[in-house]
């Protein structure tokens, strides 16, 4: 199976560039109901994955820091507690599988780590389950 049967494409995905700010990030994750969302350099190459948990945890751990204030910080300065480790577009159900234990989505980059999409967990549990289903459904008489 081919991570492309899975891929969400990048015009599809919501993600911020690097240099975005933290009232950015909290607007879209908002606006949108996201926990989390891939984070893209200038070149489009993937840069990891901003979370709330992350955005909270600078707010809490910056002295003067409020709600008002947070367009004057840039996600550069958020440190990422939660890496989600991308996947390129040649690789394996396994691998896919494996991140998705970890990770809610899958970065997909190409050869030179541009950010060309992601795969959701959603999309890999049901094709696992009605995968599961045929299988549970096979009787060896049926042949």
């Amino acid at each position: 199976m081919n991570v492309a049967f899975f891929l969400i494409p990048k015009q599809d995905v919501i993600y911020l560039k690097i240099n975005s700010t933290m009232r950015q990030a909290i607007e879209k994750m908002e606006f949108h109901r996201y926990s989390a969302i891939p984070l893209i350099d200038e070149q489009g190459c993937y840069q990891g994955t901003i979370t709330e948990g992350d955005l909270l945890w600078k707010l809490k751990n910056t002295p003067g820091l409020e709600f008002h204030n947070t367009h004057t910080i840039r996600l550069t300065e958020v440190e990422q507690h939660i890496q989600n480790h991308p996947v390129s577009i040649n690789a394996r159900m396994e691998d896919l599988i494996s991140r998705a234990v970890e990770q809610n989505f899958i970065p997909v980059v190409d050869d030179q780590q541009i950010f060309i999409g992601l795969v959701r967990r959603r999309e890999i549990l049901e094709f696992c389950s009605k995968a599961l289903g045929k299988l549970e459904s096979y009787e060896p008489n049926d042949m």
